[in-house]
């Protein structure tokens, strides 16, 4: 079960909260006994290449390649 401190005893133990979090604790801060934030350990997202490779319909260079003269007429009218 998580710790719950209020904001006030949050705002004087930070530093000693921070640590407790670094050490894969989850601190709840409490307004008035609601609870309002939730402290939790970092954690950076590993960007994957090519995650989004999948996304596409068409190969990218498609998007580079020349209009047909018609669509180009569209464009320009």
């Amino acid at each position: 079960m998580p710790k719950m401190v209020n904001v006030h005893d949050a705002k004087s133990n930070l530093s000693r909260l921070l640590a407790e979090v670094e050490q894969g604790n989850e601190v709840i801060i409490a307004r008035a006994g609601t609870p309002c934030a939730r402290l939790v350990p970092y954690s950076a997202n590993e960007r994957t290449l090519g995650a989004m490779s999948q996304r596409w319909e068409s190969p990218v260079w498609e998007f580079y390649a020349p209009l047909p003269d018609d669509e180009l007429d569209d464009w320009n009218t």
